[in-house]
């Protein structure tokens, strides 16, 4: 990070069931628990209206921190593809034919976050991000969180501010104070988290500066038969937040959240009522 606070989107991803593929193929569909840089960068280009082929280096250049405001629970579903379909519209297999008779239908386990809620600051210095909140607002194709079974529950661009961090750690989380003492809330990024503006860590938290593992997120293709991603390193930090920042669940939550909005971002986007 910058010695300069730089400029950023600040985005809530919320909805019933969220995906966010790391390791997803064929039969076995995971996700991790939390938003991953392919799948908001995904989200970004379809907002934009870009191909599956297209370059996606401006995009890759924005950095991307999550706040963990509600982890959800992990679901996994029995899918099945296919069945009972006549033979020339059975699914098509890797040679590009189609399946026989017996062998039509496909089954795969696919896993979602149910009741999570994440609050995402992208940060750069490029006018990139003008370009993205435009789009976020009135999006090319329609936005999902990771796949397109999983609709957010209302708009995704909170606001554009300086120093997106200062704000990731003050902005409502959606989530009811915990019980019995402070609870530690999660950020994840692709950069070092030493900066980030928190007055208390968690006991096992680390100073964020330190990589906690490898992730293989970062996009390098979206074309359909030539999807490529590469590994980067995940930064990982915990810290206690104050009593004060939980707003809640429902409409006592959409309140606080807008009025924060309205207080602090100079471009407002009207979220969730």
């Amino acid at each position: 990070m910058t010695g300069r606070p730089a400029r950023g989107l600040l985005l809530r991803l919320a909805g019933p069931l969220q995906s966010w593929g790391t390791h997803s193929k064929y039969l076995w569909r995971d996700t991790a628990p939390f938003p991953t840089r392919s799948g908001v960068i995904g989200m970004l280009a379809a907002a934009l209206g870009r191909k599956r082929g297209a370059p996606l280096d401006d995009l890759t250049a924005l950095s991307m921190t999550v706040r963990v405001d509600r982890p959800g629970v992990v679901l996994s579903d029995y899918h099945t593809v296919g069945g009972g379909l006549p033979a020339k519209e059975t699914v098509i297999t890797v040679g590009r034919e189609r399946r026989s008779e017996g062998r039509s239908t496909l089954v795969s386990k696919r896993q979602y976050l149910a009741d999570a809620a994440f609050t995402v600051a992208l940060t750069s210095d490029d006018e990139m991000l003008h370009l993205c909140a435009d789009a976020l607002r009135e999006p090319h194709w329609t936005l999902y969180l990771g796949r397109r079974a999983c609709p957010p529950e209302g708009p995704v661009l909170l606001g554009t501010a300086n120093d997106p961090l200062h704000h990731l750690v003050r902005i409502p989380l959606a989530a009811k104070k915990p019980r019995g003492g402070p609870q530690p809330v999660e950020f994840y990024s692709d950069r070092r988290l030493g900066a980030l503006p928190v007055n208390s860590d968690a006991a096992d938290s680390g100073d964020g500066n330190h990589h906690s593992g490898e992730i293989t997120d970062e996009p390098l293709s979206f074309a359909p038969l030539e999807r490529e991603y590469r590994p980067r390193r995940l930064y990982r930090r915990a810290a206690n937040l104050p009593q004060a920042a939980y707003g809640g669940f429902g409409t006592g939550y959409l309140e606080k959240l807008q009025s924060y909005i309205d207080t602090n971002f100079a471009e407002p986007q009207r979220s969730t009522r």
